[in-house]
């Protein structure tokens, strides 16, 4: 399973481009087979950045989690199992949608598919794929 980051949900949506040529292989291979998956706390994160009007997208939130759901990925919930990991991570930044999302990736044994570099280079076992390239 492949778990996209916040930013790469975004890119394999609506500007697939953004993702590197390997990236982009890996995400329509796992939309095929049902294997690309997004965390609830990236829709959380997705609607404070239209709040703080970091994000200017065409669509609200709700209608941004519906496009991503429909073209193929499937959300992740966030549970006290995965709560409890994400607190419980070591030398991981505070960032807490970072610590939620890499829990998740964790607890599904998923691939985490991200350009995040402070998450790119943290020591642990966790499966990444750098999705800029």
């Amino acid at each position: 399973m492949i778990l996209l980051d916040t930013h790469a949900a975004l890119w394999a949506t609506f500007d697939e481009n953004s993702l590197g040529k390997r990236s982009r292989k890996i995400v329509r291979q796992a939309w095929t087979e049902h294997q690309l998956a997004i965390s609830a706390v990236s829709f959380w994160e997705i609607a404070l950045l239209i709040a703080k009007r970091r994000l200017r997208p065409p669509d609200t939130a709700k209608e941004m989690r519906r496009q991503i759901l429909s073209a193929g990925a499937t959300e992740l919930p966030l549970n006290g199992e995965i709560a409890i990991l994400a607190g419980e991570l070591d030398d991981l930044h505070a960032d807490p949608a970072d610590r939620f999302i890499a829990a998740t990736a964790i607890a599904h044994d998923a691939i985490l598919m991200t350009a995040d570099e402070r998450l790119l280079q943290w020591r642990h076992k966790l499966r990444r794929q750098n999705a800029e390239t």
